[in-house]
């Protein structure tokens, strides 16, 4: 692996200087590709871990905003987004750029299981061979101070995967991931990141959408909306649905080197996102079992942590969840306002991906994930039954992690259920807003009044009242409050675990509807508020960002539901 020593990147050929291309170099190229890249047409692919593709560049890109935070990570000087070739390789113009390594992407395949099921039929071709990138393409492979990054362009044009679609994203839903990643980095929990974000207004696409103010599920109109680019970045984007595709194929035995390239993939996997636990030079039986172990570790952190903070991935199929264990997908997804255990934005999304269903969804990949490495120890008699095992203890694994998330959520030092299923039922029966409820109960108040502002209804009924009050002394009997001094102490631990802002839809919405417009301002301001969750921030930022959804949004489409992201 190649070392970065400088801890800058002023320029854009000090930062192709570092590329160094582990996935093409090491892994298997589709045997039916184009050499040239130009696989821009939808088919099947049998066999290989990618396909070499070129990106589509859009038409004189406007640039919308890039994230600082992660410039300064990565070392890069800010004055790199004014440079014309940083521009053209992020806005997917890879043609007209002397000093690249590689000029050409590349695109994944992977397996789709939603909750848990294999499917097929959806394929085109009914064979789950087309299923993959349709509008993601990877374009640099690069070591930065040490640590290997991906980056990914998500709207780059069609790829073998796009199943007939026109391998375009729109402004709408560039802004979203754009914004949700780096919120996501911000809250401290494992996510892809944000770079750039570039559109255009010389290149539109139709989209299926609803009407202003609907309360309809399906869409019902098309829209003709700007395109976009926004560049994603990870350690790896190896999702579950890719470790399944090639544990499919080895299952079945699809072709001679099958069982080969899954322990490939596998081998990959666990150099990308696994080297600082997993030891290289220990057999490929003892390497799963570790993988399989960590992974759980991962999973399990993960879905704790998007409940601490009221997100809801909408669709955690196996094919967006990421191998490496961190979140990987913004399509359809949404921070839940009026709690709602079964809180879902996406239309299509069902109670299996609800808010308080992610643990079981998240069990359901882990299943497929554990099923496809399989293969692997079919002559391993006593590994395999280890790693079911694994696989068996994922439910109490994840419980485990979600009662120390809660106990930590309310300040207590031991989860209590008594007291966290009373806490819940009145959560839903008095209507209350989660980030702002967890947020207010943080400073510690003295009875219902301090916590009020969260309720979405008034307090009218004395019963409801006095269950608060009393819920509120039990509580107050757990945690550690003597003086003021600890009471201070334990405000600041609850705060940092409860934030202040979420990234809620219709905030979002104003952002995307002023940037097609033109106006990227709103969408800079949500990206400076945003990546200070936890922070306390101005009044007027307060009066803005920190209070509960309005009343006339409740059921419209577009704010409180969406249809799969486009």
């Amino acid at each position: 692996m190649k070392k970065n020593t400088n801890k800058n990147i002023e320029t854009f050929e000090e930062l192709m200087k570092l590329g160094d291309y582990s996935f093409t170099n090491t892994l298997n190229s589709d045997p039916d590709a184009k050499v040239n890249g130009e696989n821009k047409f939808s088919r099947e692919v049998f066999s290989g871990h990618y396909v070499p593709v070129s990106p589509t560049a859009i038409k004189e890109p406007i640039y919308i905003s890039h994230s600082e935070t992660f410039f300064e990570e990565l070392g890069f000087n800010e004055n790199l987004i004014n440079s014309d070739d940083f521009i053209k390789m992020f806005s997917a113009n890879m043609s007209n750029i002397s000093n690249l390594t590689q000029n050409k992407g590349w695109a994944t395949g992977y397996a789709l299981s939603i909750y848990g099921t294999e499917y097929y039929a959806q394929c085109p071709f009914q064979t789950g061979n087309a299923y993959g990138d349709g509008r993601a393409i990877s374009i640099l492979e690069a070591v930065i101070n040490g640590k290997r990054w991906e980056f990914q362009l998500k709207g780059a044009g069609k790829t073998p995967y796009c199943r007939g679609a026109d391998g375009r994203a729109v402004l709408r839903s560039s802004v979203r991931e754009f914004l949700a990643q780096e919120h996501m980095h911000a809250l401290g929990i494992p996510t892809s990141r944000s770079l750039t974000l570039f559109t255009s207004k010389k290149e539109q696409v139709q989209r299926p959408w609803f009407r202003d103010n609907s309360y309809s599920k399906d869409p019902e109109v098309m829209l003709e909306e700007d395109v976009a680019i926004t560049t994603r970045v990870a350690p790896s984007f190896i999702r579950v649905g890719q470790i399944e595709l090639f544990g499919r194929r080895a299952r079945k035995n699809e072709h001679e080197n099958a069982l080969k390239e899954l322990e490939m993939i596998v081998l990959h996997l666990i150099n990308r996102e696994y080297s600082e636990v997993i030891n290289q030079d220990l057999d490929l039986e003892k390497k799963i079992i570790l993988l399989v172990n960590e992974f759980q570790n991962r999973l399990t952190s993960l879905i704790a942590n998007w409940i601490r903070v009221g997100f809801c991935q909408g669709n955690f199929n196996s094919d967006n969840c990421a191998a490496g264990g961190f979140t990987l997908d913004y399509g359809p997804f949404g921070f839940t306002e009026m709690f709602d255990p079964k809180y879902q934005s996406w239309t299509n999304g069902g109670i299996h991906f609800s808010f308080f269903n992610q643990p079981v969804a998240a069990q359901k990949n882990f299943k497929s994930f554990c099923s496809a490495l399989k293969p692997l120890l079919s002559l391993k008699p006593e590994v395999l039954e280890e790693l079911e095992k694994i696989e068996n203890n994922f439910s109490k694994f994840m419980q485990e992690k979600m009662e120390n998330m809660w106990a930590n959520k309310l300040g207590i030092e031991k989860f209590d259920v008594e007291l966290f299923e009373e806490l819940i039922n009145l959560m839903i029966e008095t209507k209350v807003d989660y980030t702002i409820f967890f947020r207010e109960l943080s400073s510690i108040p003295n009875d219902i009044n301090n916590i009020e502002k969260s309720f979405y209804g008034n307090l009218q009924n004395e019963n409801i009242k006095s269950r608060w009050n009393n819920w509120l002394e039990k509580w107050k009997s757990q945690i550690n409050v003597n003086d003021e001094e600890s009471k201070q102490k334990l405000s600041n631990q609850m705060k940092l675990t409860n934030p202040k802002y979420t990234l809620r839809e219709w905030h979002l919405v104003k952002a995307y509807q002023e940037a097609q417009n033109g106006n990227y301002e709103p969408t800079k301001e949500l990206q400076k508020i945003m990546t200070k969750p936890y922070d306390e921030q101005t009044k007027e930022i307060e009066e803005k960002y920190y209070i509960k959804k309005p009343s006339d949004f409740f059921g419209i489409a577009g704010i409180s539901h969406v249809s799969c992201s486009s």
